[in-house]
C-alpha cells in the first residue's frame, strides 16, 4: 500500500519507530458470490482490498474508497465482520507499523475489476472455493464475511 502523506509527515519526526495505525479491509462480493482480490505489488501476496483511512475519514468510507482506487469497482459497505490487531510489520526501509484492522463485508454495485493504481499487479473476481494461495489472516477475513455471525473480535481471557 502506498504511504499516505500524513504518515510521511509523522515519519519525518518519528523516524522508523513503531507506529500504531488504523487500517480497513474490504471483502467485496459480487452478485455471483465471488470475492474481489488483488495481488499486491510490494510483496506479490493475494489479499482482500485494504488501506489506511485518512485523518477524520470514517472507516466504512475509507474501505469503499480503497476498493475503487485500487480496483475500479464501486461497492457499498454492508457490515463490520472483524476487528483485529495484527502483528508488527517492518518494511524494507526500516519503518515499523502495527495496524488495528476493521474488516467490512461489501457488495459490488458497479465498475469493472482492473488494476487501477500502482499498488496491485493483478485484480480479479474469484470463486470462494477456488482462491489463489493466501495468508491465513486473509482467508479468515473472507470466512467471517461469508457468515451471518456477529462481528468477530478477540476477547480478554478470564485468567
Amino acid at each position: 500500500m502506498a504511504t499516505p502523506d500524513f504518515i510521511r509527515t509523522i515519519r519525518a519526526s518519528a523516524g522508523h519507530q513503531l507506529l500504531w495505525l488504523p487500517g480497513v479491509s474490504a471483502v467485496v462480493f459480487d452478485d455471483e458470490g465471488r470475492v474481489l482480490l488483488g495481488q499486491r505489488a510490494d510483496n506479490g501476496k493475494w489479499t482482500v482490498v485494504n488501506g489506511i483511512p485518512e485523518p477524520g475519514e470514517q472507516p466504512a468510507i475509507a474501505a469503499v474508497r480503497e476498493v475503487y482506487e485500487e480496483t475500479g469497482v464501486r461497492c457499498v459497505a454492508e457490515r463490520v465482520v472483524l476487528v483485529r490487531s495484527g502483528g508488527e510489520v517492518t518494511y524494507p526501509n526500516g519503518d515499523m507499523c502495527q495496524f488495528v484492522d476493521i474488516t467490512f463485508r461489501c457488495r459490488a454495485v458497479g465498475g469493472e475489476a482492473r488494476v487501477n493504481d500502482d499498488e496491485s499487479l493483478q485484480v480479479g473476481w474469484y470463486e470462494v472455493d477456488a482462491l489463489p494461495a493466501m495468508d491465513e489472516s486473509q482467508l479468515f477475513r473472507i470466512k467471517q464475511a461469508q457468515c451471518d455471525e456477529p462481528t468477530w473480535f478477540e476477547t480478554m481471557s478470564s485468567d
